[in-house]
């Protein structure tokens, strides 16, 4: 019988790439947002309150799960599953001499 193996596997693979603790796609995105407020009104405290605002709400979204974001928006696209406490009946009707 062979002896067992032993694979180490290190924990930053399992860990997602972050960005000030926020994953790096959503940073990117309050980053560019911020540039755009920036571009559109002129304001630079628009631009920092747009971007604290993506930025704090990333780093939730990184805390609390970071797949969260693509599982509420590709909700809309799945299909509702049946339920069976949501029962409508169905009208059968027999057709006689056919």
């Amino acid at each position: 019988m062979p002896a067992m193996q032993h694979h180490p596997v290190f924990r930053t693979l399992n860990r997602p790439l972050t960005i000030l603790r926020a994953e790096r796609k959503l940073f990117f995105f309050a980053l560019v947002m911020g540039a755009c407020v920036f571009n559109l009104l002129n304001s630079l405290a628009g631009a920092l309150g747009m971007f604290f605002a993506l930025y704090l709400f990333a780093r939730w979204a990184t805390g609390t799960d970071p797949q969260i974001l693509r599982f509420l928006l590709n909700s809309a696209k799945i299909c509702r599953q049946y339920d069976p406490m949501k029962f409508e009946p169905v009208e059968v009707r027999r057709l006689q001499n056919v």
